[in-house]
């Protein structure tokens, strides 16, 4: 039977959208596979790390009629990937096998049986569908996600919080030393919810989404959340765990405030980290009316100073921070300017965007 026929291009990113979450090593043979449903024209893909499950539909023309196999993944793509990309392939069943045929290439891999392949349990009851646009989505992980933590022990830190209520959109990120949050307001009501999603989750969210307007479709059950967007189907595990009250954590009626160029300030911190150790990542903010001085160290003695002119007539602050914390949350904003709150040199300080309540970015100071 042919299962399927079309050209390369078309084959590979139907085969990319699903086979991200795949590894190579597992203890189950089967998960480095794809499990392909041919039901009549329509042809279904699926993969699966026992955590997260990705469903994708295509029409991808070859015999009509039914048919379920599983293949693995990675190989599948290699091979496609050496061939033109508007080359005519075509993937045959043969044996316990599959033939992928192109020009005068041939191509036989092994199989394993479909009703082998661990499908996620989906949850009996999920909350209200609702829905927003994929590029507002994505925008909202991208300002977030960069704030996770890897690895932590405090399993609930490894992934961003979702937090729907009323008509806001909520997403929440934190690894103890900085806070991101960033809102969006929904076209319909819906009840208060809280999960955290999965630090694999969230990265692979970020490569499917599009920066179109079409929308993505959640909804939330206990253990699991539901996506669905670009005729994909998503289901993940969520994390359990109470995360941290993200609202005492962000800063009010701090006094000394900043306006300034994100670009310029960006750029100042990126000279300066140049002369920072691997280890000790510090530099030291010098604010004082009128001029912003960013200083940096090494163990060699090395030293960088940059000078920025700022609208300020509060009173002088010297504060140190990890510059990364601050390159990672200016890298991820796109606006032209960025204004920081202040208090003094022991408290946390304040990133948000001029006359934009939607996104805060809070960051531990450290002793230099």
């Amino acid at each position: 039977m042919i299962v399927l026929k079309a050209t390369q291009d078309r084959v590979l990113s139907v085969l990319q959208s699903v086979a991200g979450i795949v590894e190579r090593r597992h203890t189950l043979p089967i998960l480095a596979n794809v499990l392909i449903r041919k039901t009549g024209t329509q042809l279904q893909l699926t993969t699966s790390d026992l955590e997260i499950q990705i469903r994708t539909s295509a029409e991808l023309d070859g015999d009509v009629g039914d048919f379920t196999t599983t293949v693995g993944a990675r190989k599948l793509i290699d091979v496609l990937r050496s061939m033109p990309s508007d080359q005519t392939v075509s993937l045959e069943s043969a044996q316990n096998k599959l033939i992928l045929k192109g020009g005068k290439s041939r191509f036989t891999l092994q199989t394993l049986p479909a009703e082998d392949f661990p499908l996620v349990q989906e949850a009996a009851s999920f909350g209200p569908v609702f829905s927003v646009p994929q590029n507002v989505l994505k925008a909202l992980l991208n300002q977030v996600s960069f704030a996770m933590a890897v690895h932590d022990i405090r399993y609930y830190l490894n992934g961003i919080l979702f937090v729907a209520e009323g008509t806001q959109l909520s997403l929440v990120a934190t690894d103890g030393h900085r806070l991101a949050f960033s809102s969006a307001t929904l076209d319909v009501e819906v009840p208060k919810q809280e999960v955290i999603l999965p630090r694999k989750t969230v990265l692979e969210m970020q490569r499917l989404l599009s920066d179109k307007e079409g929308a993505i479709d959640m909804q939330f059950a206990g253990n699991q959340a539901k996506f669905g967007f670009d005729g994909m189907e998503f289901v993940t595990k969520l994390v359990e765990g109470k995360f941290p009250d993200y609202n005492r954590v962000i800063p009010k009626n701090h006094k000394n405030i900043i306006t300034l160029g994100r670009v310029p300030l960006l750029a100042s911190l990126q000279r300066t980290a140049i002369l920072t150790s691997e280890k000790f990542k510090g530099v030291r903010l010098n604010i004082e009316a009128g001029s912003l001085r960013v200083a940096s160290s090494n163990a060699e003695q090395e030293e960088a100073v940059d000078e920025l002119d700022i609208d300020y007539a509060g009173e002088a602050i010297e504060i140190g921070f990890n510059v990364t914390y601050l390159i990672d949350a200016l890298s991820n904003m796109d606006q032209d300017m960025v204004k920081i709150e202040l208090a003094d040199s022991n408290s946390s300080a304040l990133l948000t965007i001029p006359d934009d309540a939607a996104f805060k970015y809070v960051v531990m100071p450290m002793r230099i």
